[in-house]
């Protein structure tokens, strides 16, 4: 799977990065959400769907 993250649609919220710290990461610039590695790993799956559902702004988006 492979993980998006929309920087302007991202209102700079850090649900992200605490639903899933291994996958996702904060920008020290502008607060924003940022995928550590677009490819997630197997194990973080479930955490990332979750971020994803979490959303507000549906700035996320992913891929098979």
């Amino acid at each position: 799977m492979k993980v998006h993250v929309d920087q302007e649609r991202c209102q700079g919220h850090t649900l992200c990065a605490m639903i899933a710290p291994k996958a996702f990461e904060l920008s020290e610039i502008d607060g924003h959400s940022s995928p550590v590695d677009e490819n997630v790993a197997n194990d973080q799956e479930d955490q990332v769907r979750e971020a994803v559902h979490s959303c507000p702004e549906r700035a996320i988006s992913l891929t098979e």
